[in-house]
């Protein structure tokens, strides 16, 4: 049996390590080898990279995946998409959903991996199909977690009904690393006897369990699995590359990876993983093994964001009392998969909910517009009487709520005008207003100096 291994080094890894602090200079130089090692896809894009870019690194995100596709013609390049969401925070409308799939399959993307929070297939539908459209694949995603209302059976649907919107694979997404050996064997068993199409399997380092998953996945099935060169392996990153390539083959398994590449991949990245470690970027702490996950089902981003919350208040002894909450809230919203943005609405739900002294005496806004329907069907029962105390006499919505907006793509494209400068830059400014347009007036600036430098040589 042959395995596909996808490499996380240029997105999920540098995210979960590194908050996605990797400009484009600092590994423009390894693109070459990374497309002539073997890998199934680079995983390079969305998630927080798009947000990153704009907002820390001042680099054009799209420009950046154009670079990366002309550096590795060879190999697949994939994305994370968050659905509706694309990849801001709120629901966008069908026609922007449609345009961000068209661009990133424009600008070199190959494969999609979407996905819904609350894995309410209704709002992945429309990026599912655009990606389709545009000739790339689409990977239907399965956030993973476990409650009283996750079942196999649950799970087993969910499957079939991805398949049946027309996937080109299913990946089950376990981005807090909480999903066991024997969890990853029945799961991965009881899709691949309801569905045909490859199933791939993410998870992270983050509680210690990623290469028995894997493993175990693999023995039921699984066809794809996510890893991080090692340098950039472990801790919050994916298990490491090398290691699991190491393991495979002595289990019999084909891999198809070039040993030479990988060693000269990681080589690279050693001495860029040293300069984030003695800047402080990248916090020893991420690095290790952390099971409270195994009890609280929290991330590892969102325990970083907890944590930094609570040290802005000054309240940081009181984490273990957000931490033993948080899964009570969890419960009250009706058992929502902890990822984005729902990781980030239970954490910080949680911890108003400490710190206040008074369970949902202050409710945010964005729990709110949960409880409103605005995000899509919660899995399982939320609790009657926060529903009251939130919404009163208001019903929440049952329909999907992208149908409720109107088309947005046109319009802010005709009041941008000469500020954006394309397409690209118009769904930038969408997904990211603010930071857009101080990235515009960034590369102005930037352009006008270079002029004046040209005319004031040529003088």
């Amino acid at each position: 049996m042959r395995v596909h291994i996808t490499e996380t080094v240029l997105r999920d890894a540098n995210q979960s390590l590194i908050a996605t602090r990797l400009p484009f200079e600092k590994f423009k130089d390894i693109l070459p080898v990374l497309d002539r090692a073997g890998y199934y896809s680079l995983e390079c894009w969305g998630g927080a990279t798009f947000d990153s870019c704009l907002r820390y690194l001042d680099e054009d995100p799209w420009e950046r995946l154009r670079k990366i596709k002309e550096a590795c013609p060879n190999t697949k390049l994939q994305m994370l998409l968050r659905g509706q969401n694309i990849l801001g925070y709120k629901h966008y409308p069908d026609d922007v959903v449609r345009k961000f799939v068209e661009y990133s399959v424009k600008n070199g993307m190959d494969i999609i991996r979407i996905f819904d929070a609350l894995n309410d297939f209704r709002n992945i539908k429309v990026a599912v199909e655009e990606t389709l459209k545009w000739g790339a694949m689409a990977s239907g995603t399965i956030s993973y977690t476990t409650s009283p209302v996750h079942t196999l059976e649950a799970y087993a649907k969910m499957g079939k009904e991805l398949e049946e919107m027309g996937v080109s694979t299913i990946c089950i997404k376990d981005m807090a690393g909480i999903m066991g050996p024997k969890e990853a064997y029945d799961l991965v068993k009881a899709l691949k006897e309801t569905v045909k199409v490859p199933i791939v399997l993410h998870t992270h380092s983050t509680t210690g369990l990623a290469p028995m998953t894997y493993l175990k996945a693999i023995e039921a099935g699984c066809e794809v699995i996510d890893c991080a060169i090692s340098s950039f392996s472990g801790g919050t990153s994916q298990y490491a590359t090398e290691s699991m390539v190491y393991a495979l083959r002595q289990l019999g398994y084909e891999v198809g990876l070039d040993d030479a590449a990988l060693k000269e991949v990681n080589d690279f990245f050693k001495p860029v993983k040293n300069e984030y470690l003695e800047n402080g970027t990248l916090n020893p702490f991420v690095l290790t093994t952390n099971t409270d996950a195994l009890n609280y089902q929290i991330p590892g981003g969102m325990l970083s964001n907890l944590i930094a919350q609570l040290k802005a208040q000054n309240s940081l002894d009181r984490l273990d009392e957000v931490l033993a909450e948080t899964p009570r809230v969890r419960k009250d919203l009706g058992y929502p998969p902890l990822v984005t943005p729902m990781s980030q609405m239970v954490g910080v739900q949680a911890a108003t909910n400490v710190l206040v002294g008074e369970r949902y005496k202050n409710v945010s806004k964005e729990v709110k517009s949960y409880l409103r329907g605005e995000y899509g069907r919660a899995p399982g029962e939320v609790d009657p009487e926060l529903l009251a105390k939130v919404l009163g006499d208001e019903k929440p919505y049952t329909g999907r709520f992208a149908d409720t907006l109107a088309p947005e793509f046109e319009k802010v494209k005709a009041e941008l005008g000469d500020r954006a400068e394309s397409d690209e830059d118009v769904l930038s400014y969408i997904a990211f207003p603010q930071i857009a347009e101080k990235f515009f007036a960034s590369r102005e600036e930037k352009r006008n100096r270079t002029m004046q430098y040209t005319v004031e040589r040529i003088d």
